[in-house]
């Protein structure tokens, strides 16, 4: 598959404002500041689709963004560390988590992953949360220009032993640099495949 048009949508501020779940839906979340805007930017190729900052806490919204006219993909907040307050940090893991929960249309979730750096228990932990509420995900690693590939592959590898001793499954996963371009076609080709297999939703109701 090649992405040949990508038009923002819509932000939202709960789920109830996202678009009518009529279309297979894609989300990107990880940690703040790790690359994800970059990231779909770089899978569209449209480098000022997302807004992109150095700034953690950039994104504070649900975002849409509509793909070849057929599917969404979806920018949300990242977790972790942000120059917010609490009630505003609160705020969005509200925000984050209805949508997650909510959301019947979204087909998997990408969670990011900063290839340079170790397993980290917060993302291990996000992991565990949406394997509690039957979220589907995979993990893409990111930033592998910003060290070596033996670096980076090594740190996808550990992340991956930490993932086994939690989970009998271990889903899909992908190395990227959105400044090369890595990762890109396996992802594109992965997400056709899903939207193949897409069925909308009869009814919107929350997931259990």
């Amino acid at each position: 598959m090649e992405i040949t048009k990508a038009t923002y949508l819509i932000s939202s501020p709960t789920v109830d404002g996202c678009p009518k779940p009529d279309r297979a839906e894609y989300a990107f979340i990880g940690r703040s500041n790790v690359g994800k805007s970059s990231l779909i930017n770089m899978l569209t190729n449209q480098s000022k689709l997302a807004k992109t900052s150095n700034t953690p806490g950039k994104t504070q919204l649900i975002n849409h963004f509509l793909i070849n006219n057929s599917f969404y993909i979806v920018d949300l907040p990242g977790y972790g560390f942000a120059k917010v307050s609490q009630n505003t940090r609160a705020t969005w893991e509200k925000m984050i988590d209805n949508y997650l929960k909510q959301r019947t249309n979204l087909v998997t979730v990408f969670v990011l992953i900063d290839s340079r750096h170790e397993p980290q228990n917060i993302d291990l932990a996000f992991l565990r949360k949406l394997g509690d509420w039957g979220v589907p995900f995979n993990v893409i690693f990111t930033k592998a220009d910003k060290s070596t590939q033996r670096e980076a592959a090594k740190h996808a590898r550990q992340f991956i032993e930490a993932m086994k001793k939690e989970w009998e499954f271990i889903p899909r996963s992908f190395i990227t640099s959105a400044v090369k371009f890595l990762g890109r076609k396996e992802i594109l080709a992965y997400i056709d495949e899903l939207n193949q297999a897409f069925e909308v939703p009869e009814i919107n109701q929350p997931k259990s």
